[in-house]
């Protein structure tokens, strides 16, 4: 590898996972949104901003055989998800290096996900490039990115994002500028009673009926732990109502 990770695992010890060491690090986003992909055993997967792959990795133990492409813009990070995929045994998992707007499908993809970058182009940024290049968003990068995912989807196929709460409307209108008005939203609320920080979008290309609000999910218990149903998650590799 090119620059150095360190080792780890994801699911409670069952997906062996490596990622650099300086930089962007994984989080429970990925885990979260790959619990929300309504994916089946055979079917095609696409990822926006793949990184060392924690997302991909994650629901192709939940959903197997699936295959899947991660887009991923940096070569030596692309080039550490590929090694997740293999030492996974992962085969059907692929790595594209590349910028996600120049890169094009064939529109045959069941189901599309990403973890966008969203701070805004005009915060301050952060001292470390890759996790610049990870999180900072040009003014029209949302909008962007979900319509070039929608275009790699097949009618009915789903695109799921996990974002800050403050870009609801944001994601919203952006799914429904590229035909994924029939739009579904989960809330993840920090604790019971508090306000979501975080949210996931899953829309539908070409559907055409009502947007739901779903259930939601609690991350922590009081005191800080997660909660059961997050752990089910985040640890036992289950997905998320959808």
């Amino acid at each position: 590898m090119t620059q150095a990770v360190s080792a780890g695992t994801l699911l409670n010890g069952r997906i062996s996972y490596v990622q650099p060491v300086r930089g962007f690090r994984t989080g429970i986003e990925p885990l979260l949104l790959a619990a929300s992909v309504p994916a089946r055993p055979g079917e095609r997967v696409i990822e926006a901003g793949t990184g060392a792959g924690a997302g991909l990795l994650a629901l192709g133990s939940r959903v197997a055989p699936l295959a899947g492409t991660g887009v991923e813009c940096d070569p030596a990070t692309a080039e550490i998800a590929a090694t997740n995929f293999a030492a996974n045994n992962f085969h059907q998992l692929h790595v594209a290096c590349a910028e996600l707007e120049s890169w094009r499908a064939d529109g045959t993809y069941d189901h599309a996900f990403s973890n966008p970058p969203w701070h805004k182009h005009n915060a301050t940024p952060s001292p470390e490039a890759d996790r610049r290049r990870a999180k900072m968003a040009r003014p029209d990068m949302l909008e962007t990115w979900v319509a070039v995912l929608a275009s790699a989807l097949r009618h009915r196929g789903t695109l799921s994002l996990i974002l800050p709460a403050a870009l609801l409307c944001s994601g919203v209108v952006a799914l429904e500028k590229s035909d994924c008005a029939e739009v579904y939203l989960l809330p993840l609320w920090p604790h019971a009673g508090e306000p979501a920080k975080l949210i996931i979008l899953r829309g539908v290309r070409g559907g055409r009926g009502s947007s739901t609000v779903m259930p939601g999910l609690v991350l922590h218990v009081p005191g800080g732990g997660f909660t059961e149903e997050a752990n089910g998650i985040l640890r036992d590799g289950l997905g998320l109502a959808s």
